[in-house]
């Protein structure tokens, strides 16, 4: 059976904060150092170093409280194939980070909502109307607009963004999925043990030892970043409806294109403006009407 959420944690303000914080900080600052470090250590010790920092963070603010009750899945398989898929999303972005602006990233990886929507119907048997097929078409075209296929702009990184947000939109379905099984906490362990294992095995032989401080730092912020970020996004979801925190996720956008400037002079132009505004227009659309149409439901007998 799946857990509703109780009105004592119906706190959309509260909830609002928590996805605030994750969107426009935590998960800009983790991609800006991911892409600054990937560039000179190398996109395996950057995978290693943020997977084991996310589960350090994880079994300290879990542990406690559960013990090794945790790691107890009803479907292990699926949890190790749902974090196969986040270490493919990861590896493909992180790579994809060491050759494109990072907002263009971030932007293009805005097609995994969109993806969600037309996956919903073979993986999950959900039925996907018109109107929700034509905002996926929609924010496509605001892809290709970013993209621009053929044009002096394209880069061939960019389809590794695309195939990243695949990765990502095929774990989102297996999560809400495996909800009915485990709780957020199992689930929650599991989404970063395959990149960590995978990334310990490979990451001896490619390891650059850093030699400042501020490389250390950096290092370590990512797993505080990565581990934090998807906590407090949790914590938004169980204090907030979908419909109401999902839409801040594009706050990415800004926390990117603030760091990107700042960080690595980058500035985007027009037509990826343009593109951006399709691909959030069209997914703030979906969520809305996937909101609708859940209220429907819920006064059916």
């Amino acid at each position: 059976m799946v857990e509703t959420l109780r009105p004592s944690l119906n706190r959309p303000l509260v909830a609002i904060l928590f996805m605030c914080v994750t969107t426009v900080v935590m998960f800009p600052a983790l991609n800006t150092g991911m892409k600054h470090l990937a560039v000179e250590y190398g996109v395996t010790q950057v995978i290693f170093m943020r997977s084991a920092g996310h589960m350090i963070i994880m079994l300290l603010m879990l542990m406690p409280g559960h013990g090794l009750v945790i790691f107890k899945s009803r479907r292990l398989g699926w949890q190790l194939g749902r974090s196969v898929l986040q270490c493919a999303s990861t590896g493909l972005y992180t790579v994809a980070l060491t050759m494109i602006p990072l907002t263009t990233a971030t932007t293009v990886a805005f097609t995994a909502p969109l993806l969600v929507v037309a996956l919903s119907g073979p993986m999950l048997g959900e039925k996907v109307g018109p109107r929700r097929w034509a905002a996926v078409l929609v924010g496509f075209i605001g892809a290709l607009v970013i993209i621009r296929p053929g044009g002096e702009v394209m880069h061939w990184a960019d389809f590794l963004i695309i195939g990243s947000a695949l990765c990502y939109a095929i774990y989102q379905l297996m999560t809400r999925r495996i909800a009915l099984y485990d709780s957020s906490r199992t689930t929650g362990i599991y989404t970063i043990t395959v990149s960590l294992l995978a990334s310990a095995i490979a990451a001896p032989f490619f390891w650059i030892t850093p030699t400042s401080l501020v490389d250390w730092g950096l290092f370590a912020s990512m797993g505080i970043a990565g581990g934090l970020g998807h906590y407090f996004m949790v914590k938004a979801y169980q204090l907030g409806q979908a419909s109401i925190v999902g839409p801040f996720d594009y706050g990415q956008l800004i926390g990117a294109t603030f760091l990107g400037y700042l960080v690595f002079a980058e500035f985007p132009d027009l037509w990826t403006w343009v593109g951006a505004a399709l691909l959030v227009g069209s997914g703030l659309y979906i969520a809305r009407r996937e909101a609708v149409l859940s209220k429907r439901r819920a006064l059916l007998p």
